[in-house]
């Protein structure tokens, strides 16, 4: 849509100036508490699963056991990175991403490579449109729902998206993000496949 692709262009461009100087104070910040790089960067899947480089702040230590295997998430997590998950601050590189047309500001948020297989047929509809930094399901739940139904909320966004909804989901965020609503866990739960 090209409307849409427009908004997510200029909202992205204006964000990033706008926000330039907490993006540079929150680059130190990160190279201070959590050493480099700051920037993570991962391949997930875009629109119609083609793969693209997602960008964020990281938000955990390179810390190893003895035998030099990194420690689990919850034990690299830090109090400043568990901050910025709150916060949703590490999701602000995720402008370029947006910018740069890998996805949208609002759309199905994009998830690891390897749980491509594990899609039922209608849940992997949630590729038919760009990724977004927040969507239907983080307004809806975030990472406090199942993953059965975040894919419901992902594929009802793909079947009715439109500029209106995508405006109510931004103010929706911007509420969710105050209040700290449906936050992250220090260990994230892995995706398993399911019948639905």
């Amino acid at each position: 849509m090209l409307i849409k692709r427009f908004f997510d262009f200029f909202g992205s461009l204006v964000g990033m100036i706008i926000i330039s100087p907490i993006l540079i104070i929150l680059s130190i910040l990160v190279r201070r508490y959590l050493g480099s790089s700051i920037i993570f960067k991962q391949i997930r899947p875009g629109l119609n699963g083609s793969p693209f480089t997602f960008y964020k702040f990281r938000t955990m230590t390179n810390k190893k056991d003895k035998n030099g295997n990194l420690l689990s998430d919850g034990e690299r997590l830090t109090s400043f990175g568990e901050f910025l998950r709150k916060t949703s601050l590490d999701e602000l590189p995720s402008l370029w991403n947006v910018l740069k047309g890998d996805m949208s500001l609002v759309g199905p948020r994009p998830l690891l490579i390897e749980y491509l297989p594990l899609y039922s047929e209608e849940q992997v509809r949630r590729h038919d449109a760009r990724p977004g930094i927040t969507g239907w399901a983080q307004v809806n739940g975030r990472n406090a729902i199942s993953w059965e139904e975040k894919f419901k909320y992902d594929v009802w966004y793909v079947n009715n998206q439109s500029l209106g909804l995508d405006l109510r989901i931004l103010l929706m965020t911007v509420w969710k993000v105050f209040t700290g609503e449906g936050v992250s866990p220090k260990d994230r739960p892995i995706m398993k496949k399911f019948n639905g």
